[in-house]
């Protein structure tokens, strides 16, 4: 069964050559190896399928899959159809038959544990036979483990097609630490580890037939430096025509030191967008900075208003979207020092499974994050862990999400500019989300509350199916638009002169980022400042709260030396991008 979705994601590597034949689905199609799968075959209405039992059925129409050495394996009546086993030039052969209606893969049916994929509606993407094939996505984090989720490339060989360590002192590519294996998966695994039918679930990555550029800069303590991000980033501006990278994903930061202007990670991430690429970068882990209630703690470089900077959503537990919520430790715009309106989306980013790396420090130091086999394995020991899969949570795992995304819609759409997919993903976003959220941790009894506002959750969910369907282009930037305080209450935002929202209705701030973000009329102010008595919003947004002049916009506040910059504050080594969340939320 292995071997069988194996073969089948190489022929989805290849359904945008040679002929397409309606009467084959998707996932077989161009699928030309010997190897025989297992296939679903449907007979026109009226066709006399079931001639009176499984041999008097041969004999009078199925004796042409015996013909081309294939093998019946079970009648389907209810579908006037059959179960059989064929190779490639079978099915060719076997579509060309006047009495056959469609040929499909006998596809497992299982739910995926993570619920990203769902949550996203990736499937949709899936069966339009876009997995991201041929897209190069360059991961720049803590290395790439060998994972056999991580083949199915040329020959079945591994998708992971560079390996190169930026770390000082050390040339392996591999990862030590345990981050950036799960990020690949979260983007590109194909499930092949969970696939079958001993298995009760599959976990599978966004954009499955994506190839991974690992870029390692973090150590095995999960810790960088700008000089080699920046390094990093020029390999990948480098590499991008050998191996179409038209994707770099940075699953990692720090604290905000000066405008984006002038930060070099910043620059760098700039001149990877203006080469074509689509930065997506993970938002920060600080949501639950009390001092601010998490607003103001978007990290570097997902400060830049070019790049794609990314929230975490919580999946619940379900394949729905629409019990999700916001993570509270999802950190929230607007940026310091520059106010950018970030987050620009959110996708799921907590208690996500994905690949693991055996005997990297995340993996030894967490053993709860571990997989028990019983949650995917049909008779799995209860005290026996996965060899293959880890959880985690943050917007790491998020930005891996919306990096699979894009690969998605960049093998649909090859010729859009990074501005164009950026625009289009936060315009189809999804939109219908909560007014208000609340957790409770049981460790501390602390309770945070989120409102979902344009600096929580941007202009929304991410969507595949809807991007997919969607054919607006942009016609200028998509930068992130400037919030800025009016002094009476008011935050409103202004874009770049040369941007694109706001220019017409079908980029107006209120089609991107939702109606329920703005008060009404043509003007772009944020409907955060409207406040009902002992609601939630009268604390967060009241004159005297978060957008008074001695708050959030005030000297000696957020802007000041001793809030935000404190050792023990918001950028202590275990706070934003230490290992606080890598159990995640309930």
């Amino acid at each position: 069964m292995k071997k069988l979705v194996l073969l089948i994601l190489i022929a989805m590597l290849a359904t945008t050559a040679g002929a397409q034949n309606s009467k084959v689905s998707p996932e077989l199609q161009g699928y030309k190896s010997s190897q025989q799968v297992r296939i679903i075959v449907q007979y026109a209405p009226g066709t006399q399928v079931n001639c009176g039992g499984l041999l008097g059925l041969v004999d009078c129409l199925l004796n042409d899959i015996l013909k081309l050495g294939g093998q019946i394996l079970a009648p389907l009546p209810l579908v006037n159809g059959v179960v059989a086993l064929l190779d490639g030039p079978g099915i060719n052969s076997l579509a060309h038959n006047a009495n056959v209606v469609y040929i499909s893969s006998d596809r497992p049916l299982t739910p995926t544990l993570s619920n990203a994929a769902p949550a996203v509606n990736a499937f949709a993407a899936w069966q339009s036979g876009y997995t991201g094939a041929g897209v190069g996505v360059a991961l720049i984090d803590s290395g790439v483990s060998s994972h056999p989720d991580l083949n199915g490339g040329l020959l079945g060989l591994s998708r992971v097609v560079w390996n190169q360590s930026f770390v000082p002192g050390n040339a392996s590519a591999n990862d030590q630490y345990g981050h950036g294996t799960h990020v690949a998966g979260l983007i590109a695994g194909n499930g092949h580890s969970s696939t079958g039918r001993q298995y009760t679930r599959t976990f599978e990555g966004i954009a499955p037939g994506a190839n991974i550029i690992n870029l390692r800069v973090l150590d095995q303590n999960g810790e960088g430096s700008d000089s080699t991000v920046i390094s990093a980033i020029n390999t990948a501006i480098l590499l991008k025509p050998l191996f179409n990278i038209r994707v770099i994903n940075l699953s990692l930061g720090r604290a905000v030191y000066e405008s984006y202007k002038l930060d070099p990670v910043c620059q760098a991430v700039e001149q990877a967008w203006k080469n074509g690429i689509v930065v997506v970068v993970a938002a920060g882990n600080n949501g639950r900075f009390q001092q601010t209630d998490g607003y103001g703690t978007i990290s570097s470089p997902a400060n830049d208003p070019y790049v794609i900077t990314v929230g975490a959503m919580k999946p619940m537990g379900t394949p729905t979207r629409t019990d999700d919520l916001i993570a509270s430790y999802s950190s929230k715009g607007p940026t310091l020092l520059d106010a950018v309106a970030k987050p620009d989306l959110v996708a799921p980013g907590n208690l996500l499974v994905s690949l693991e790396a055996p005997n990297s420090t995340l993996y030894n130091e967490y053993p709860g994050n571990r997989v028990p086999y019983d949650f995917y394995v049909n008779g799995g020991e209860n005290d026996a862990s996965s060899s293959s899969y880890f959880t985690l949570s943050g917007t790491s795992m998020a930005a891996g999400v919306v990096s699979g995304v894009v690969a998605d819609l960049l093998q649909k759409s090859p010729s859009l500019s990074p501005d164009q997919v950026k625009a289009r993903l936060m315009k189809t976003a999804w939109k219908s989300l909560p007014a208000f959220s609340s957790t409770t941790d049981p460790t501390t009894g602390i309770t945070y509350t989120d409102q979902y506002d344009v600096f929580t959750v941007g202009a929304g969910y991410i969507d595949v199916e809807a991007a997919l369907n969607n054919t607006d282009l942009a016609r200028g930037t998509a930068m992130s638009p400037i919030a800025t305080f009016t002094g009476s209450g008011d935050v409103t935002l202004k874009p770049s002169t040369t941007a694109v929202w706001n220019t017409s209705a079908t980029w107006s701030y209120a089609t991107v980022w939702g109606t329920s973000q703005f008060a009404t009329g043509a003007s772009p102010t944020l409907a955060i400042n409207s406040s009902t008595s002992g609601s939630p919003s009268s604390v967060l947004w009241g004159g005297n709260a978060m957008w008074g002049t001695n708050a959030m916009w005030g000297t000696n506040a957020m802007w000041g030396t001793n809030a935000m910059w404190g050792t023990n504050a918001m950028w202590g080594t275990n706070a934003m991008w230490g290992t606080s969340v890598s159990g995640g939320e309930q």
